[in-house]
């Protein structure tokens, strides 16, 4: 496995990846890689022959109050773990290689972007899209894989690769869990064992929806209530959204009657926000 940390050199391996026929897969990533990335990379490698991991800590994604500068950097474990789950190349630029300087290009998809975290962290999706966008420009990949955990960022990245005719496949794939259900996430490494189990109340949130949608309930207020409930049950979560939305245009929904809809949550626990999602 090969380590780059220039577009030059990443356009030069994938040219060379191409020449011996094979298709290009990508997985971006902020390193602090757990078995949900990994599980993105083998599932990256199902689909191509030649698999790009980008480790990049984006600071245009981070707001001003956010944990940019604590956010794990783990590069030697990553390392580790990108070439046994059969990573091809690591791709590892800095801020100042990879952003031109004085660079005011911007990607913004609008609407999609604007509510549950769009509203909590302005900017987010601009700084997420823009990067996603010159990530792309530099693989030139055929296939990126993106976890559905980041549930509204894989529909704003669907949605700019639609709008901009980017010509690579997204696909989302399922989301990872702990032991105890979960998501893993690069920031449940700041919980507690304490809170870690707290945190379990998210997922049980999400299968109180999912069981009474299955009765037949289409009603967004009743099937948010039920994830509430069980929530306001653990009070070591401060909820900041429950909304059960349209999952391509990330609107909420008064009925799922008809559609295609998740229900996503975000919670603090102490100083850690965790985010969650399941279909309904």
């Amino acid at each position: 496995m090969e380590v780059v940390h220039t577009i030059p050199e990443l356009r030069a391996a994938v040219a060379r990846a191409r020449q011996a026929g094979k298709s290009v897969g990508f997985v971006p990533t902020m390193g602090c890689l757990h078995e949900g990335h990994l599980s993105l990379i083998r599932r990256a490698k199902q689909e191509s022959g030649y698999v790009v991991v980008s480790i990049f800590v984006n600071p245009t994604q981070f707001g001003p109050n956010e944990d940019f500068a604590k956010y794990p950097r783990t590069f030697e474990d990553d390392r580790q773990g990108c070439e046994v789950a059969g990573a091809s190349l690591i791709f590892a630029p800095s801020a100042a290689d990879f952003y031109p300087a004085g660079a005011s290009t911007w990607v913004d998809v609008e609407g999609i972007s604007a509510g549950l975290c769009g509203e909590f962290r302005p900017g987010h999706f601009r700084g997420v899209a823009t990067v996603v966008a010159m990530l792309f420009n530099a693989a030139q990949a055929d296939v990126a894989v993106f976890g559905r955990k980041d549930l509204q960022q894989l529909a704003v990245i669907r949605r700019m690769v639609r709008d901009l005719h980017f010509p690579v496949r997204i696909i989302g794939h399922e989301t990872v869990r702990e032991p105890n259900g979960v998501a893993m996430s690069s920031r449940n490494r700041y919980l507690s064992a304490e809170q870690l189990t707290q945190a379990t109340a998210i997922p049980s949130a999400l299968s109180a929806a999912q069981a009474l949608a299955k009765t037949g309930v289409t009603d967004a207020v009743k099937l948010r209530t039920a994830a509430n409930d069980v929530l306001a049950a653990q009070p070591a979560l401060k909820p900041q959204y429950c909304e059960i939305v349209d999952l391509e245009t990330m609107a909420p929904v008064a009925s799922t009657a008809g559609k295609r809809c998740a229900i996503a949550v975000a919670c603090h626990l102490g100083a850690t926000r965790l985010i969650d999602n399941a279909d309904l």
